[in-house]
């Protein structure tokens, strides 16, 4: 079955329109349990909060027995308060934590000829297939993964099969997909559908997955002002529906600029934000816009730790954000056997850094201007830069700030920034 509507106007479906849609997406099914896989808080302006909320109290009161495992990957649990502001009233019990290290079960691998073959020959290792048990538990008579295709640094598009295999995806397949696409390059990937690390998850469902009741439910959002517009509902049970998403993403979530970008501002919200490793994505959706030589000025109130868990953290703390050849050397280098038993780290400190093209400096409370610079980047007083930039004053896009032409993103979860000319010329 395929579901798909697309809104008329910039307002988005209306919240009758996308509960039609969701109540013909249960049509004929009898279903006795079903298994939601929601995205985490970081993925709030998805949507998937309402939508997981809808199918929670539509299936329940037809008589099923609904289960709720967030698309965690790496990040940190929800807390009370995220889990009750993103989904509402559904009863805390019926929430499950995954546990990408130990609570997955391997299903095969992505033999190594053909990762070489989608790399380029830049990765020639395997990949295990590993997901949640609860994905493979046949009681469940459904799963449900709706989520927000939106562009992404290591994948390119986001969702989809990546809601599996990352989001309540095993340790290996986590970290050698991220290193795959840090060591292909973001720039090539980012905003494009059928990237390499797509490949490898499109693999995966076709080899390992196809025979499960999956049911897909992406949404194309914008959240102007802090208001969810959802511009998009692709419901379906196999990759089509993510073909139409990634169109009208790249239409709704991709802004050109028409010269590179010289000093850019981003906010970073301190409910949606607290550590660099999901603060980063100011850095990763924006340097295609960046011009040779700009400042990224990174507004983070809520930023409070380097990595999600203790151990990233403290990976981060040790190497930096250095940039990808000193992250490659550190990572060969046979000394440094902390750093390839987390390949996801390794890949993230590459996504975190500029290479030297332009300079990024970080403007935090609850770490220090020491720490901060120890990791690589540059660091302001938060109070003394906020007062001179201030969020709540600023518009999107490009301001005059003292005589400084700025270009200012209040939310960088919500899209992807790109210079025209670098754009094309890496086609």
């Amino acid at each position: 079955m395929e579901l798909y509507r697309v809104a008329e106007g910039e307002k988005g479906l209306s919240r009758e329109e996308i509960e039609n849609c969701l109540s013909a997406s249960l049509e004929g099914r009898r279903l006795r349990r079903v298994l939601i896989l929601p995205p985490d808080y970081t993925r709030f302006h998805s949507g998937a909060g309402a939508i997981t909320n809808y199918y929670y109290h539509t299936l329940t009161e037809s008589g099923a027995e609904v289960d709720i495992l967030p698309a965690l990957g790496t990040h940190a649990p929800l807390s009370e308060g995220q889990r009750e502001s993103m989904f509402g009233d559904i009863p805390a019990e019926r929430f499950f934590v995954h546990d990408w290290r130990r609570d997955v079960v391997k299903l095969g691998e992505v033999p190594g000829a053909y990762v070489s073959e989608i790399t380029e020959g830049l990765w020639r290792e395997s990949v295990s297939v590993e997901v949640n048990r609860r994905v493979m538990d046949e009681g469940y008579d459904l799963i449900i993964s709706p989520g927000q295709v939106v562009p992404h640094e290591v994948i390119g598009m986001s969702n989809h099969a990546k809601n599996l295999f990352v989001g309540v995806g095993g340790s290996e397949m986590i970290n050698k997909s991220h290193m795959i696409g840090a060591v292909y390059g973001m720039e090539r990937m980012m905003g494009r559908d059928h990237t390499p690390v797509r490949k490898l998850f499109d693999y995966g469902m076709e080899h390992f997955l196809s025979h499960r009741p999956i049911l897909w439910v992406l949404t194309v959002t914008t959240a102007p002002a802090g208001v969810i517009r959802t511009h998009g509902l692709f419901i379906g049970e196999d990759r089509r529906c993510l073909t139409e998403a990634v169109r009208l993403a790249q239409e709704k979530n991709i802004d050109f600029v028409d010269r590179g970008v010289h000093k850019c501002v981003v906010y970073l919200d301190p409910e949606e934000f607290k550590s660099t490793w999901l603060g980063n994505k100011a850095v990763y959706r924006t340097r295609m816009m960046m011009a040779d030589g700009g400042e990224l000025l990174v507004l983070a109130p809520g930023v409070e730790r380097f990595g999600e868990d203790p151990e990233c953290d403290r990976l981060i703390r040790k190497y930096g954000y250095r940039g990808r050849l000193s992250t490659l050397a550190a990572f060969e280098k046979p000394e440094n056997a902390d750093l390839r038993a987390n390949m996801g780290a390794a890949a993230h400190l590459i996504h975190g850094s500029a290479d030297g093209r332009f300079s990024i400096t970080c403007a935090v409370k609850r770490i220090s201007q020491t720490e901060i610079e120890g990791v690589g980047y540059q660091a302001v007083n938060y109070d003394s830069a906020v007062k001179k930039y201030d969020p709540k004053k600023l518009s999107y896009g490009y301001n005059t700030v003292d005589g400084e032409e700025i270009f200012f993103i209040p939310n960088p979860a919500l899209g992807l920034w790109i210079d025209r000319e670098r754009f094309s010329s890496q086609r």
